[in-house]
């Protein structure tokens, strides 16, 4: 074999390892994000703090929480649950992924859609009051990811609520504020589970809601274009 055929394999050999790892890390991000899911039915929230960067960045009405200490705030802060409970529903259905690695694979960026079913069964008497008892919400996670010693977590977390409403009367009949979760409207500490900064919170259903792609458009690699609502 020629030292040109050997380059030429050695060449190829590279290529699909590389092809193989940025598959592996579509396939680790798909995993981490689901795996939120789960944790999140269960309010196990100490596992969930865990699966953010040291600098991560979390966006969720209309408050922006800086690393660890800012997701815990968020997650439990408010409403004081933490761990599975007898009578609570928060099933979070997570789908139609779009991930995109970064050429050094170090970063990536994620899209996920969720559609949650939660409520209160009706033999819970002390269930919080801000829990509807049967209630349905839809979102879009756009998310960024980074890869800290060969473990993917997230970078920036980006959830938009894009519309909750009780289950009796359907999304048709949605409110135009949130049924279950509040905007903030404190930074901490002057609002103890509150954000490190606020943010202005984008629309949610029936106004027209597009939370942008992170993405080109996959045939013309263009940019994707969003017309203004009618």
């Amino acid at each position: 074999m020629s030292t040109t055929d050997v380059s030429a394999l050695e060449a190829r050999l590279a290529a699909l390892e590389e092809q193989v790892g940025q598959h592996d890390d579509v396939l680790a991000i798909r995993n981490l994000q689901f795996a939120y899911g789960y944790f999140m039915d269960k309010c196990l929230f100490d596992e969930i703090v865990e699966l953010f960067s040291d600098d991560a960045t979390l966006h969720f009405m209309g408050g922006v929480f800086h690393g660890r200490a800012g997701a815990r705030r968020l997650y439990g802060g408010a409403s004081g649950m933490k761990g599975p409970a007898h009578g609570m529903l928060f099933d979070h259905i997570i789908a139609q992924d779009i991930v995109h690695v970064a050429a050094d694979r170090k970063t990536a960026q994620g899209r996920f859609r969720t559609f949650m079913q939660g409520g209160v069964h009706r033999s819970k008497k002390d269930a919080p009051p801000t829990i509807p008892a049967q209630f349905l919400e839809s979102g879009v996670y756009e998310n960024r990811y980074v890869r800290e010693d060969g473990v993917w977590k997230f970078l920036r977390f980006d959830y938009r609520v894009v519309w909750q409403a009780s289950f009796d009367e359907g999304w048709a009949n949605a409110p135009d504020a949130p049924l279950m979760v509040s905007e903030h409207r404190a930074t901490y500490p002057e609002s103890p589970s509150g954000p490190d900064a606020l943010e202005e919170q984008p629309p949610r259903w029936p106004r027209a809601v597009v939370v942008p792609f992170h993405y080109n458009h996959p045939v013309t690699g263009k940019p994707i274009h969003i017309p203004d609502p009618v």
